[in-house]
């Protein structure tokens, strides 16, 4: 697997970076070798946080850790995304290295997890009119949702914007 670090307001070291190394390396058991690892260690206000995602395949797995160190954050990381795998394993299995569901042993998970099917519990459309981003903003604190779907009036696309954990707003651009 290719692993790539990213630092922010924190240096990894190579003690961390070799240890980080070997624990991802761990999940090769399902992966083949076109897996990439990304992980993110930055340090913000006193804390650590610690972003791994892993693309495989056209699949995405993530995991965002806050702890009180990054050795502690890629221990917990690291479950999350071994259970967002075995969750998508019974879908998803051409995805996966086919030896990696032969025994029934975890790498960092104690049991499988429980696997749920999931619904579309409401559906909604409506008509997209062209806004600014701006004109956005304002909507997205009118409604007091999460996230807001509209027309760009500037590009003419259909965009997603949304409200972050910082509280500062992030923009996706649907490109079709």
């Amino acid at each position: 697997m290719k692993i790539e670090f990213i630092e922010k307001n924190y240096d990894i070291g190579a003690r961390l970076a070799t240890i980080i190394t070997k624990k991802i390396n761990k999940l090769d058991k399902y992966f083949g070798e076109n897996a990439k690892a990304r992980v993110v260690c930055k340090l913000e206000n006193k804390t650590y946080k610690l972003e791994l995602t892993i693309t495989n395949e056209g699949l995405l797995y993530r995991a965002e850790v806050v702890g009180e160190n990054m050795y502690e954050n890629i221990d917990m990381a690291l479950p999350k995304i071994e259970k967002q795998i075995i969750k998508q394993s019974s879908k998803k299995r051409d995805k996966f290295k086919k030896s990696a569901f032969d025994d029934s042993t975890y790498l960092f998970l104690d049991e499988k997890p429980e696997i749920t099917t999931k619904e579309i519990y409401k559906k909604k459309s409506f008509e997209l009119d062209p806004i600014t981003v701006l004109d956005a903003i304002d909507e997205i604190e009118n409604v007091d949702h999460n996230f807001y779907v509209f027309l760009n009036a500037e590009t003419g696309k259909v965009n997603v914007l949304y409200k972050r954990q910082d509280e500062k707003f992030g923009l996706i651009e649907c490109k079709y």
